[in-house]
């Protein structure tokens, strides 16, 4: 073996196991936070009902059991070992799941135009499985009933609604439980005073979102393992100092008898010892391919960005192994021991059954505790807020929630996004909890339906993915539903018996936001198939040039539209009307597809419309759902420069390259280095397969034109559109259209303010569509 190759083998698995350490570390404050401060709440809410303590420790064994192997199979068997391996492309989450099953198993209705992305090199790096038996028929199923595939959407959109109440519930429960400990010393404090300081701390919290968390990300994986240090070491003694015996419990007898000796009071506080695992389901939006991918944690791409300036960067392996053990080698023993040394406490002191884990904590160390504690809990409503806004952006960009202000709250690090509606809303509904219910067992009752239902979800497309994406066979996915659905279905039961109790708050919730998400959804539809539908061949507009006397002024037009291919009505409408367009026309489609990410030498795919003297082209703009949104300067440059590319790549003249790099340099853009490098290598950022080529000795001149109009100025124009109901539409149509879909494009972003278009350089040309 070459002893130079054996050195950089060795520098290369330091470097690994340098790499995932450092993953590990930061993955603390990022992903574990909630998970981690559950045991604040969770003896406190499994007893809160009828659930009572004898003088045997037969339910205080029986509840520590149960959570114990409730963190044991959940997360580290369910997660772990299957959906780890779901991930799209190191997105993890309910929509993650959705954009496998779109993408692999034809089963989208999200995008009309699924179709797209099968060329995106980045999103095919496996090698399909042949079809089975089962899959066959299950892909059979969804072609042929229509209705099972919008029944799939609504599910997902059900899991997201519940997953974005989480960003309510989280923070409330989380900071409430905290702050109520300093009652354990001040016993004579009115709650008023415990939920004035809940609100202070809440109004602090969501008023620094704005100025994003670059700044104090750095400390929140030191606060996390400081306090799951803190819980650890109070559980050891605990457990040494009150009672061994509850290490018994890791018997799963003690379920067996919990039950038998409990009936339905047992089963009923199941809800409270569900809240052990609450920190689980996150997601929908992380961009990890790490345990918390599985996790559903939304957290890890909203925070773990803090951290780290490309996640990219770091192999498969690295991540998923960091993770794994950041959770099996020091989140999951900690807990454990946390609530073992709890339970040690409670067989000794039942008269402290409502305020244990406070009681629990030694005289000496009370107040430092408690302090890491409210910081514990103010990481993990960070990361939930954070997730909340990443979730919705996806549900945006794929076209399923109204158009709100996404603010990128760093230069340097992609994923760190604020917006500013979702904040308030979010702060004044955690304050109304807070200040409504003042007591953590309701809001805990809300919160652990919130998260089953979403578990449940993943559960079920876990099925389909095992089925119809890895082509497994149907005897295995039938045994992970069976398994892991009874077993969640079991709790989901015990937490939809308390709707009457707090449960109603989170289905009242989710209940809205799907609403809005779905009617927001089919509006958006019946919209682009409207404009679909009533698109103009470009022969008809051609051929109404000369009777029109259509003239030519100088300059660039981008021409927004959702119509791909073909003129938009909105144009020929304008043309009808103002005979006039500008000297070079690019028709703009922006197209979200259900992939994470599309590579940015593929996001531009550039087409010619008509002969070369007409200077018309085509571009179909494709992002994915967590593709980042450039500023219109920055957009309008890489679309310009990559329309000249694609004008280069039909000639190899010196003539050709000359004109083309002339152009280039006389970019005002900060890329233009790396634009001369692509040119030097040959290489056409608007290049695919479906690009159409054309070569000539006038490439040179319609480059000479691009680059005379780019000076001359931008203009873009966009439909300024009324959508209604036909006449003959039902009433209930007409309800949706009219009035709902109607208010929400009333008062949401314009499509130009969102898209960060110039006012002073904005056409917008009215009509009204009939859908």
């Amino acid at each position: 073996m070459d002893p130079e190759a054996g050195s950089v083998t060795r520098e290369s698995r330091l470097k690994f196991y340098r790499t995932t350490l450092c993953l590990a570390y930061q993955s603390f404050g990022v992903v574990y936070g909630d998970l981690s401060t559950s045991p604040i709440y969770v003896y406190k809410s499994t007893f809160s009902g009828r659930l009572s303590l004898h003088e045997e420790d037969d339910e205080i064994l029986g509840v520590l059991s149960l959570v114990f192997w409730t963190l044991t199979l959940i997360p580290l068997c369910k997660y772990i070992i299957f959906v780890l391996g779901a991930d799209d492309n190191g997105e993890g989450g309910t929509f993650a799941l959705y954009s496998l099953l779109c993408r692999r198993a034809k089963l989208g209705l999200l995008s009309s135009s699924d179709g797209p992305d099968d060329d995106i090199s980045a999103h095919n790096s496996r090698l399909p499985r042949k079809d089975t038996v089962a899959s066959s028929i299950l892909k059979e199923f969804f072609d042929k009933y229509h209705s099972s595939r919008v029944v799939l959407l609504l599910l997902v959109l059900l899991g997201t609604s519940m997953v974005i109440g989480d960003g309510i519930l989280t923070p409330s429960m989380s900071v409430l439980s905290a702050v109520n400990g300093i009652k354990i010393k001040a016993t004579g404090l009115h709650e008023n005073y415990t939920v004035f300081i809940s609100c202070v701390i809440l109004v602090g919290l969501f008023t620094l979102q704005h100025y994003g968390t670059r700044r104090v990300g750095f400390l929140f994986a030191p606060i996390l393992l400081a306090w799951l240090f803190c819980i650890s070491a109070i559980g050891i003694y605990n457990i040494i100092h009150w009672n061994p015996r509850v290490l018994s419990a890791l018997s799963p007898y003690y379920v067996y008898n919990f039950f038998k000796k409990t009936g339905k009071d047992g089963w009923s506080s199941l809800g409270g010892i569900f809240l052990c695992i609450t920190g689980l389901c996150r997601g929908h939006v992380c961009r990890s391919r790490s345990f918390f991918s599985a996790f559903d944690s939304g957290k890890f791409l909203a925070v773990l960005v803090l951290s780290m300036n490309s996640l990219e960067m770091y192999e498969n392996q690295k991540i998923m192994l960091s993770s794994v053990i950041a959770f099996t080698v020091v989140v999951y023993p900690c807990l454990i021991l946390a609530y073992m040394g709890e339970a040690a406490y409670l067989s000794k002191h039942r008269e402290d059954l409502q305020r244990s884990f406070y009681k629990s904590i030694p005289e000496v160390v009370f107040w430092p505790v408690f302090i890491i504690a409210t910081l514990a809990t103010v990481v993990g409503s960070q990361a939930i807020i954070s997730a909340t806004f990443s979730i919705i952006s996806q549900c945006r960009a794929l076209k399923c929630f109204p158009r709100v202000k996404v603010i990128h709250t760093s230069n340097h690090i992609h994923g760190q996004i604020y917006i500013p509606e979702v904040n308030w809303i979010l702060m004044v509904l955690c304050l109304a909890v807070v200040a409504g219910y003042r007591d953590t067992d309701m809001i805990g009752n809300a919160y652990g339906l919130a998260v089953i239902t979403v578990m449940l979800v993943t559960t079920i497309l876990m099925f389909l993915i095992i089925v119809m994406v890895w082509k497994r066979h149907i005897l295995g996915a039938l045994a992970f539903v069976i398994v892991f659905g009874s077993l969640e279905s079991f709790y989901f039961s015990a937490c939809i018996a308390k709707v009457h109790k707090g449960g109603w708050l989170p289905l009242s919730f989710s209940l809205i936001v799907l609403s809005t998400m779905c009617i927001w959804h089919y509006g958006t539809i019946k919209k682009h198939a409207y404009e679909s539908h009533n698109k103009v061949c470009l022969d008809m507009l051609l051929s109404l040039g000369p009777n029109l006397g259509i003239n030519r002024v100088p300059g660039i037009g981008l021409i927004y539209s959702n119509v791909a291919t073909g003129v938009p009505p909105m144009f020929s409408h304008f043309v009808t009307n103002f005979p006039a367009f500008h000297r070079v026309l690019i028709f703009v489609t922006i197209q979200s597809l259900t992939v994470p990410k599309v590579p940015p030498n593929q996001q531009f795919v550039i087409s010619r419309i008509g002969p070369p003297e007409f200077r018309l082209f085509q571009c179909v703009v494709r992002y994915g759902y967590k593709d980042e949104r450039k500023d219109s300067h920055d957009f309008e440059s890489r679309l310009i420069e990559t329309v000249a590319e694609f004008l280069q790549s039909g000639n190899d003249d010196s003539e050709v390259r000359a004109s083309l790099m002339e152009f280039t340099l006389n970019r005002p853009s900060s890329t233009e280095n790396a634009a001369a490098l692509r040119l030097e290598n040959g290489v056409s950022a608007g290049s695919s397969k479906k690009t159409v080529r054309f070569r000539g000795v006038g490439c040179s001149k319609e480059l000479e034109d691009l680059t005379e109009a780019k000076e001359s100025g931008l203009a873009y124009m966009m439909g300024s559109t009324c959508v209604l109901a036909t006449e003959t539409s039902s009433y209930f149509k007409k309800f949706v259209i009219n009035i709902v879909y109607g208010f929400l494009r009333q008062n949401c972003r314009r499509p130009a303010t969102s898209l960060g278009v110039p006012h002073t350089s904005l056409i917008e040309v009215g009509m009204v569509y009939r859908v």
